[in-house]
């Protein structure tokens, strides 16, 4: 990571790089929770990989100060579907991918899912859960925010490298970069069947949560060498 970005008083996600302008959440945020005083240095990215450094200037005046930089989007890109636990969880779940750096965040509707959302539910909860993606990335400093999408099937998420979560699946590598974790139920005959591709995260059976965490950090792992 840049210095200059992991060194900024905050990091925010604006539409405009040219004219950086604060959404009223932010400037609350800023201004309120962080209380940033005049002359300190903001990040501001687009979301999209490229990012400058601003002089906070008041709540709604950002004053850019560098060059507007771009960082190439890490590869392969990672992808994490879950199916649905009950509670506030998905949030959890969400907010601890981004922060590891996970590219794709896809919410699953297995056979076996106790939790299912309704289409009108589905579209709000999908939109909460990428606000706190973007609330996760401001906090880790990304420059590339993640998308999360949902709720599929299993077998609608496509792709050569999607890999089943499955205690008697060989080890995880990164010809598997997209991994989907079923419920705690299990995956139906069905659903193994979509594809040959599973692998295990350990001995242990885990609950959702700790499986999604478990096969991001070790993709990203496997990612950085």
């Amino acid at each position: 990571m840049n210095p200059l970005l992991r060194r900024s008083a905050a990091h925010v996600f604006v539409d405009s790089l040219l004219t950086p302008t604060l959404n009223a959440d932010d400037q609350h945020h800023l201004a309120r929770v962080l209380r940033l005083r005049a002359g300190e240095s903001v990040s501001v990215s687009d979301g999209q990989g490229r990012w400058r450094i601003c002089r906070f200037v008041s709540a709604d005046v950002l004053e850019p100060d560098t060059e507007i930089e771009t960082v190439e989007r890490v590869v392969p890109e990672i992808t994490i579907g879950f199916a649905l636990p009950k509670g506030d969880l998905p949030e959890w779940i969400v907010q601890k991918l981004t922060e590891i750096g996970v590219d794709h965040v896809v919410v699953l509707h297995a056979e076996r899912s106790v939790v299912r959302w309704e289409p009108d539910r589905a579209e709000r909860n999908i939109a909460k859960l990428v606000k706190v993606a973007r609330e996760a990335s401001m906090q880790s400093r990304r420059v590339w925010l993640p998308t999360v999408s949902g709720p599929l099937r299993a077998d609608q998420v496509i792709g050569e490298s999607v890999s089943l979560a499955e205690p008697d699946g060989d080890a995880l590598t990164l010809a598997a970069t997209t991994v989907l974790i079923g419920p705690e139920g299990g995956w139906t005959p069905n659903e193994l069947n979509i594809t040959a591709s599973h692998v295990s995260l350990g001995k242990s059976i885990l609950r959702v949560e700790t499986a999604a965490l478990v096969a991001a950090a070790n993709l990203s792992a496997l990612r950085d060498r």
